[in-house]
């Protein structure tokens, strides 16, 4: 977690935010937004809104009237307290990539595995720019698809000691990934004191919420475990081809889902979450790392602050089908208004490719290196008398150099940047020491991290617990 106190690139005039405020409100009170979910339209109804069928048209004040019980930041505890987190105000939180089915590793693309999921945790766990390796890495295939979700959870609770995200593809998965914070960390009452898992609840635009995401989100909020509220916003598919109009549905879709969250439990730990971004008009294809979503990221971070909400966006998006120039700048087209926008929950910060069809070894390194020089960039900046190194001025004089002077040996080894990645040799010292670009050098790191984890201290007696409750839900659901 890093504390960005730089000024947010903030480009909706007053004007233009009294227009979107207009249009979701529109939306939410003449078109309505849908919850396939019966038990949210019974909380609805009770609560006054008018419900025809699977469809609710809000009241917009009383959606705001909901928005405002949500809290502005939250705690979130890790299993080491180091690694424990706080989400919202100038904090950002960062953690790995998320969903993909397939693993790129080198030339090879093929479908993910457990041990892919494993080793993807490990390279988490290794790396201090990361605050969580996420939920759902990558999509292990070799193992049962009923019961994966404990494989998954359990192995993000042991072999990282950071934060992670649950399952929500039911509510009775994310059932057991509350029961396995509870047994991690010594019951319900201590989970909702201060939340250990944080899950991402998708609204299936346009102005959908559907029953599966829906009873995911029950389920932890009744538990007090926050929810990232995420509209899914490709422009052209699930949304128009403007970035305005986008801007006005994410906000119909999210603030209907947090006013929701806040009727299951007022006071509840939600997030304003944004997926953002458009689809090649030629292809039909989604297109990530693009101007559009930069833009749409900007304006997200600006108007989840004015709602005083946390918010999550960006990370390292691409759609490069391999690691390449185009993978690295795209990223960084993503990564680098996810900073400006101060933005607090980044999902997908390390190994997305190909628009997150593919988590990627070469490129979660890539991203890392992004990541670390995005945060050393965007620390907290002052100059003081003592900055501005006088008396080595002194020492020096005119036409001399400073790499022998004493301000220089006392700050040498920690005066600038030191990449992880990228290579300041010159040609022929390049070449003498084989000539690799980054992805081959990324290769060589992340087998190096691999071979140095070590797995962080469990007390023997959770992890058996653990493990015994896994292998007794994985009987009961048939695998």
């Amino acid at each position: 977690m890093i504390s960005n106190t730089q000024p947010r690139y903030e480009i909706l005039s007053e004007e233009s935010m009294a227009v979107l405020d207009r249009g979701w409100r529109r939306i939410v009170s003449e078109i309505g937004i849908e919850f396939l979910l019966p038990e949210a339209l019974e909380l609805f109804a009770a609560a006054g809104q008018r419900v025809v069928e699977n469809n609710v048209f809000l009241d917009p004040d009383f959606v705001l009237e909901q928005v405002a019980k949500a809290p502005s930041s939250f705690d979130m505890q890790a299993r080491n307290p180091a690694n424990s987190v706080t989400i919202g105000g100038s904090n950002m939180v960062f953690g790995a990539v998320y969903g993909p089915p397939f693993i790129r590793e080198g030339f090879e693309r093929r479908n993910a595995t457990l041990r892919d999921f494993e080793n993807l945790c490990k390279l988490s766990q290794s790396f201090s720019q990361l605050d969580s390796a996420g939920g759902t890495i990558c999509e292990p295939d070799d193992v049962p698809l009923d019961s994966r979700h404990l494989d998954m959870v359990y192995t993000l609770q042991t072999l990282t000691d950071k934060i992670y995200m649950g399952s929500v593809t039911s509510a009775e998965n994310a059932l057991d990934t509350i029961r396995m914070g509870e047994i991690l960390f010594g019951g319900r009452e201590a989970i909702e004191r201060t939340p250990v898992s944080i899950s991402l609840i998708n609204c299936n635009s346009p102005l959908r919420w559907d029953d599966r995401m829906l009873g995911a989100m029950f389920s932890y909020v009744r538990a007090a475990q926050p929810v990232v509220l995420t509209p899914f916003l490709l422009m052209g598919a699930m949304s128009p081809v403007t970035v305005q109009a986008t801007l006005c549905q994410q906000v119909a879709e999210a603030l209907a889902g947090i006013a929701l969250a806040q009727l299951v439990r007022p006071g509840a730990p939600v997030v304003f979450g944004s997926f953002l971004s458009n689809n090649n008009m030629q292809s039909g294809s989604p297109a990530f790392g693009t101007p559009e979503s930069a833009l749409g990221l900007l304006c997200t971070g600006q108007i989840a602050r004015h709602f005083k909400l946390p918010f999550r966006g960006g990370g390292a998006l691409t759609s490069s089908q391999t690691v390449d120039a185009q993978a690295s700048y795209e990223a960084l087209m993503t990564l680098m208004p996810t900073f400006l926008a101060g933005t607090n929950f980044v999902m997908h910060s390390a190994g997305w490719l190909e628009s997150g069809l593919v988590s990627c070894y070469e490129k979660f390194i890539v991203d890392i290196e992004l990541l670390s020089m995005l945060q050393a960039q965007f620390k907290p900046f002052e100059i003081t008398e003592a900055s501005l190194a006088y008396d080595a001025h002194v020492e020096v004089g005119h036409g001399g150099h400073f790499f022998g002077c004493a301000h220089t040996l006392e700050n040498f080894r920690s005066c600038f940047y030191r990449p992880l990645l990228s290579s300041t040799d010159n040609f022929e010292r390049w070449k003498r020491l084989g000539g690799e670009d980054a992805t081959s050098r990324a290769t060589t790191i992340y087998r190096e991290k691999l071979e140095s984890y070590q797995q962080p201290l469990m007390d023997e007696a959770i992890r058996e617990e653990l493990a015994e409750y896994v292998t007794r839900r994985r009987s009961e659901l048939g695998d």
